[in-house]
């Protein structure tokens, strides 16, 4: 997908393109590196310079990114003495090799611009003020020390720190955040660079989908640009899919896709690419007068600023709504010999001061809806259901007292059990009086199967919020031995924080048994057997080879609704190149596999439903509520509580509205799959049914745009400003995909209609006549100019 999306992102406007770099990714061993297949940095580097673009390397190497360990292998954890993030030897020793392997694989490769290459700009660290505010002088001594040390590996370019406001000389401090207007560097002759303009925000599993109107994110990039801002990078301008186990939090979703002007399946976003395209070319068409000289900036109301920026030939000017940005009333305001409506919470731009071609809260660029839709034949499914683990087999470690979970596994997979006997006495009295025991497991998290016997008692599981989670229900024990298992889950380690080397994970207790003859007894320092990963994961069941090694059900026993359920079909690829994913309705949790091929975790069964209030793009973004069901496994039913999410907006429809990414489908690479005979493997976890399992593709279903009389498009006014044409026309541009064409003119309308695309109404009705003309013009060249 690497060369497509940089095009869009050229064809976007952009001129540089930042990445991050991947520690754990590139480092999964210590001394071990490894730069194949997706983490081909320095093929991804030459393919932005091919493009013609610049880039900016990220290298951190602390990356954060809602990835798994903030981007840290986990190995880093158990060097001896190491403290993360602070002025520790061991920690910066371990970074420092890194990072100067990755600079060296750049300066090898010529890849800097003092080398002719591309990468104009580098990080070192990431969002490290928060950190050294906390931890004082040692993070002070620690920031020093990473800024010596970057610098000191000569690159030719620039490092730069974002949110770091005692970046020390010559790095230069960067804001991230929604809006960057009001930041200044901590030097004059520093540029004002802008690392992380969030286009939206990250998904939680439980949580509702966030959004960014388009219009609010092109009004935060022009005010940064009018208060002299020189580099606006969009986080993200492409946010894909947490392949494998990638995703961080924990509790981030599998899907990565951010409200993107590039959506996770690699299509663009309409209109919020467009309408930055657009804001991109007149911002261009200003570049003479805002590099120049500082504008000039007068007052046309309380709520209102014009500035002027000017050189030779070129004026530009750029009003808005600032301080207490007046999100009810739009305004007209005078400038020179014309008037100008300005909406509320919005910019023009005039590269004449004459002509308003864009506005920040008009969309003039297509709006596209997308549609998901099954294609091929229904799956026919094979099952394998994995018993419970109960311990004393050779694959087993018993201990005395319970164990942190990734200490245990090096978290090489989400699952450890936890096991130990129970024996109960033939006297005990809840045998006669019927009144089971009460089992209380206090877990750091982050979700907990309990298995009683070999059958599953009860599950549990936290939030992004808060990890931790207790288990406290009554079980049925008989006389004699009762096997306790507790198949702990880990869904992605912590991203963000301080002490990453001290964070804890999995049952740490107490584990209690209240309601024997003896009162309550403490389990927590009994003898425990720790069983590492699935029977499932060690028999590689994902892989071709592997899943031959067991015994399959199909047909009238395929299992259903069972837990710790393996299950496998084959498909073949369907025609074509739209993308793909898999619809995993019905399903509870955990994971997925093409040809071996980690998709990732899986949880339809923890998702957001409900309404929000509608999303005005004027003023910042507020919080807003959701009303949240928890679909837990079917045995326990349902429950409801309030999720809140700052600063963004929420949908209302995260199941089966196509314009945002839908929790319940996951993407499924093209370039990973055969022309036939593709193994499909899912575990899952809870129990579900999979014959709710479909392949869909994405396609457009239909596109639309508003025509603004006052506002021409941007092609039409360069025209006049070289003669081409006589006078503006205000123009609406509509397209298809290759491979589909308009076939239907669905709504038209003079006026202001009122709605959003795909739920417009009419204001004023279009004469028989102009309608069939359209028709005529439209469904003949399947292009509106």
């Amino acid at each position: 997908m690497w060369p497509d999306l940089i095009q869009k992102a050229k064809d976007g406007g952009l001129d540089v393109i930042e990445t991050y770099v991947f520690w754990n990714g590139h480092e999964p061993s210590p001394g071990t590196y490894y730069f194949g297949d997706r983490y081909d940095l320095v093929k991804f580097i030459k393919l932005i310079q091919q493009a013609g673009l610049y880039a900016h390397l990220r290298i951190g190497p602390y990356v954060c990114a809602e990835w798994n360990f903030g981007g840290f292998p986990v190995w880093l954890k158990y060097v001896p003495g190491i403290e993360f993030r602070t002025d520790n030897g061991p920690f910066k020793a371990a970074m420092q090799k890194f990072t100067e392997k990755i600079v060296s694989m750049m300066k090898s490769e010529k890849l800097f611009e003092t080398q002719g290459g591309p990468i104009i700009l580098s990080q070192i660290e990431n969002e490290f003020g928060p950190v050294e505010w906390e931890i004082g002088a040692p993070g002070k001594a620690y920031t020093k020390w990473a800024a010596e040390m970057a610098v000191g590996l000569g690159t030719g370019v620039p490092w730069v720190m974002c949110k770091q406001d005692d970046a020390p000389d010559p790095v230069i401090n960067t804001c991230n955040g929604f809006y960057c207007e009001n930041f200044k560097p901590n030097k004059d002759y520093k540029p004002k660079v802008w690392t992380e303009n969030w286009t939206g925000w990250y998904t939680e599993f439980g949580g509702a989908v966030p959004y960014r109107p388009a219009e609010d994110l092109a009004f935060s990039v022009a005010r940064f640009i009018q208060n002299g801002g020189s580099l606006v990078n969009y986080y993200m301008y492409h946010g894909g899919t947490n392949f494998g186990r990638t995703a961080g939090g924990p509790f981030i979703a599998t899907s990565y896709d951010y409200d993107a002007p590039i959506d996770e399946y690699g299509l663009t976003r309409d209109p919020k690419w467009g309408h930055l395209r657009d804001l991109h070319k007149a911002i261009k068409l200003c570049e003479p007068a805002l590099v120049s000289a500082d504008p000039t900036v007068t007052s046309l109301g309380s709520n209102q600023e014009l500035y002027v920026g000017s050189c030779v030939q070129v004026k530009v000017i750029l009003c808005s709504l600032p301080a207490n940005y007046d999100t009810k009333y739009s305004v007209k305001v005078t400038f020179g010999s014309g008037q100008y409506d300005l909406p509320p919470w919005s910019i023009s731009i005039l590269p004449d001061c004459k002509t308003a071609v864009f506005n920040t809260a008009r969309l003039g660029a297509q709006s596209t809806q997308m549609k998901m839709t099954p294609v091929g034949s229904a799956f026919s499914w094979q099952s394998y259901i994995e018993e419970a683990a109960s311990g004393y087999a050779d694959d087993t470690t018993t201990l005395d007292g319970l164990l942190e979970q990734i200490n245990v596994t090096r978290d090489a997979t989400d699952y450890l059990w936890y096991m130990t006997d129970v024996k109960i006495d033939p006297d005990e009295g809840f045998l006669k009086s019927g009144q089971n025991p009460l089992l209380t497991i206090f877990s750091a998290g982050h979700s907990l199967h309990v298995f009683i016997n070999g059958q599953l008692s009860g599950t549990v599981y936290g939030s992004l919020n808060n990890p931790k989670l207790t288990l406290s229900q009554n079980v049925k024990l008989a006389a004699g031995i009762n096997k306790i298992s507790l198949l702990s889950v880990a869904v992605g380690l912590q991203n963000v924080g301080v002490h990453f080397e001290k964070w804890n994970t999995g049952v740490l207790g107490p584990v209690t048994l209240k309601g024997l003859n003896g009162g309550t007894t403490d389990l927590s320092g009994w003898k425990w057997s720790y069983k590492i990963g699935l029977k499932g994961e060690a028999l590689n069941l994902h892989t071709v080879t592997g899943s031959s090694s067991v015994d399959w059900m199909e047909g009238k026993v395929l299992a259903k609704k069972q837990p710790l359920t393996w299950y496998k079909t084959t498909f073949d690829a369907p025609e074509g190149n739209d993308p793909l994913a898999l619809d995993m309705s019905g399903m509870g949790k955990g994971q997925i596999w093409v040809n071996g091929q980690s998709i990732g975790r899986h949880w339809p069964g923890y998702i957001a439903r409900g309404s929000c209030s509608d999303c005005n793009y004027a003023g910042i973004m507020m919080i807003r509520n959701a009303e949240v069901i928890v679909e837990s496994p079917p045995k326990d039913g349902e429950e409801t509580s309030t999720a809140c999410f700052a600063v963004i907006c929420l949908s209302d429809l995260n199941i089966g509205n196509d314009n945002v990414h839908d929790v319940n489908r996951y993407h499924v690479p093209r370039s990973w799959l055969n022309p036939s005979g593709n193994l499909l493997v899912v575990f899952e976890e809870w129990g579900g049914d999979p014959s709710g399992i479909s392949l869909v593709k994405r396609t457009t279903g239909s596109v639309c745009a508003d025509v603004f009389e006052g506002q021409p498009a941007l092609k039409n006014w360069q025209m006049i400003a070289q003669g081409k044409l006589d006078h503006l026309q205000p123009k609406a541009h509509l397209w298809c995909p290759p491979g589909q064409k308009i076939t239907q003119i669905k709504f038209a309308s003079y006026g202001m209609p009122q709605g959003t695309c795909g739920s417009f109404r009419r204001e004023a009705v279009m004469p028989r006549s102009h309608m069939m003309l359209l028709k005529r013009s439209v469904l003949e060249s399947s292009l509106v100019l």
